[in-house]
């Protein structure tokens, strides 16, 4: 009897090899083809491992997922088992790989996970914030309103939220969360999880910028931002102030402004426009 065909999703280290697991490396031994989202950094997890990587190592990145998928389907349709990998961590988390999923699910396939390293949840847990309930935001925009809605969204989320931000930005996003959230709200901040360096600092947002200000420009970042208040009251009129000034300094009218800061804050959009038309007034010369 020929075996069964599958996807398997291979978590990677995400800083020390020495957390690949036996499990993965079996998985990496017996796939028939070994998908990569970096073919370079694959090879050399695979040479780690002792695993012979030869013609079976071919790359799939975001770039090319989607028409890869196809071929994917056909493969493991044919009874082949196609190992896919990523940089680091879980495939499809913050990373290519869910396109694939969903086209091996949708005909009929069988889709295998091989879990192994997160930095989700070793920040997570390494913060001291509450790790009973919690959401992951990933990367979030770079700019314009939709950055302006998930970090509204952001402060009054009263669950623990984990933030990924690279290097050059994370000042930037620092700096935006505590005018959004607050400056007094806990955060932590962790740097090069798993390897030689690895760093987590805990505090308030406010103190926050003074230490990305400080800190090496290298590794991403993981930010553990801590959940809103159980407060039903309505949001300060600073807060309203805040979070309005944060959307007109992004670009945004004072009419948009306000439509988005009500939404996000539950406020009357009468209210927002007025601390927006107040906050255009105080910068006017």
């Amino acid at each position: 009897m020929s075996r069964r065909g599958a996807l398997v999703l291979v978590a990677t280290p995400i800083g020390n090899l020495g957390d690949l697991s036996p499990r993965a490396v079996e998985a990496l031994r017996d796939a028939d083809v070994i998908a990569a989202e970096d073919t370079r950094r694959t090879r050399n997890l695979l040479s780690h491992a002792g695993v012979p990587g030869g013609n079976r190592v071919r790359a799939i990145h975001a770039h090319n997922e989607q028409t890869a998928a196809r071929r994917v389907v056909e493969e493991v349709s044919g009874g082949a088992r196609v190992a896919y990998v990523t940089d680091a961590g879980m495939p499809g988390v913050s990373d290519p790989g869910a396109l694939l999923v969903q086209a091996c699910l949708a005909a009929g396939l069988d889709v295998e996970v091989v879990p192994g390293p997160s930095a989700v949840l070793t920040a997570l847990v390494l913060s001291g914030l509450p790790t009973d309930r919690f959401v992951f935001e990933g990367f979030l925009p770079r700019k314009g309103k939709e950055r302006r809605v998930r970090l509204a969204t952001i402060a009054a989320e009263p669950r623990t939220v984990v933030v990924f931000e690279a290097p050059n930005r994370v000042g930037t996003t620092v700096a935006d969360l505590a005018a959004t959230c607050g400056a007094e709200r806990p955060v932590a901040i962790a740097r090069e999880l798993t390897k030689l360096h690895e760093e987590v600092w805990r505090g308030s947002l406010r103190d926050a910028a003074a230490h990305v200000d400080t800190a090496p420009a290298r590794g991403e970042y993981v930010l553990v931002i801590g959940g809103a208040p159980d407060d039903t009251s309505e949001p300060t009129d600073d807060e309203v102030g805040d979070a309005v000034q944060l959307a007109l300094d992004g670009g945004s009218s004072a009419r948009d402004a306000a439509a988005d800061v009500a939404s996000a804050l539950g406020v009357s959009k009468r209210r927002a426009y007025a601390a927006a038309v107040s906050r255009r007034s105080d910068r006017s010369p």
